[in-house]
């Protein structure tokens, strides 16, 4: 089993770097089919398995599917240990499946657990959490098994970019880091120290509470209209954030989903239209 998931996570990073849509660390969507984009997952198995269903992606191959934040989260061990590694491990398989139609954006739960940093979730400190059921689970082997994880999750693009103008990424930067924010991330290999506080990566992913005006200077810089985020916790399971941004989240009960269709323009109000409960997916 150990080897098995570090050869999972390998092939997995492979096909995530040679996406037929990828350039540089934006995966760049064609002009024809349907996106489905999914908010934080942290562990939701439920979720993940409703999103596949409504996908199909055997039966609709112009359809993309966007996920994000996959750890951290979700069913425990009996030591209280996080598993959300092994939804991880399932979400990777769905990328081997359907490798140029499933994206999966790196996170800023991704990038703590690269860095081996704290991050709190619901008051538990949770790359220990999860770093100790992973030790349970492989043993001798956890050392290997985790760095190929760590392999896996620095191979993830950052953003996707579709050709009606909307972009999708975890978060952006605060407003405070708009000014120091490099561009060159998303057309170069990005390094441990992009992700380490306060360097690019790092504020892409872990960015808050953006302002209006601070969203559309962010617009302005990408060249977009629209911005779908996840990140920030939404109790209803979305939010608009602002005239041009839309904030979903998909880790919970009344999680939701958005779907849209890449050969229409659209606004951030006029999505939530299109905005589906998961709980109603059968």
């Amino acid at each position: 089993m150990p080897q098995q998931n570090i050869q999972l996570c390998k092939e997995g990073a492979d096909l995530n770097r040679s996406c037929r849509f990828r350039k540089g660390n934006i995966v760049a969507l064609p002009e024809m089919g349907k996106v489905i984009v999914a908010g934080d997952l942290h562990g939701h198995r439920r979720n993940f398995e409703r999103i596949q269903r409504r996908a199909d992606l055997a039966n609709n191959p112009w359809t993309h599917v966007v996920l994000q934040e996959i750890i951290h989260g979700g069913p425990e061990d009996d030591y209280g240990g996080c598993l959300s590694w092994r939804l991880l491990f399932d979400v990777i398989h769905y990328k081997i499946e359907f490798p140029d139609q499933v994206h999966i954006l790196l996170g800023n739960h991704d990038t703590a657990a690269i860095t081996n940093s704290s991050v709190l979730k619901s008051g538990k400190e949770m790359n220990r959490a999860m770093q100790a059921a992973m030790r349970r689970q492989f043993e001798s082997h956890y050392d290997e098994v985790y760095a190929a994880m760590t392999e896996y999750l620095l191979s993830q693009p950052l953003a996707v970019r579709c050709v009606n103008r909307i972009w999708l990424s975890h978060s952006l930067p605060a407003d405070q880091d708009i000014d120091q924010f490099d561009l060159s991330i998303f057309n170069r290999p990005f390094t441990l120290d992009d992700i380490e506080r306060p360097n690019s990566v790092y504020q892409l992913t872990w960015g808050r509470r953006q302002s209006a005006e601070g969203l559309k200077r962010l617009a302005d810089m990408l060249d977009v209209d629209v911005f779908i985020l996840g990140h920030q916790p939404q109790e209803t399971g979305w939010t608009l954030a602002a005239p041009n941004t839309l904030i979903i989240a998909s880790e919970h009960s009344f999680g939701c989903l958005l779907e849209f269709n890449l050969d229409k323009q659209y606004t951030a109000r006029e999505l939530t239209d299109n905005l589906i409960p998961i709980n109603t997916i059968e």
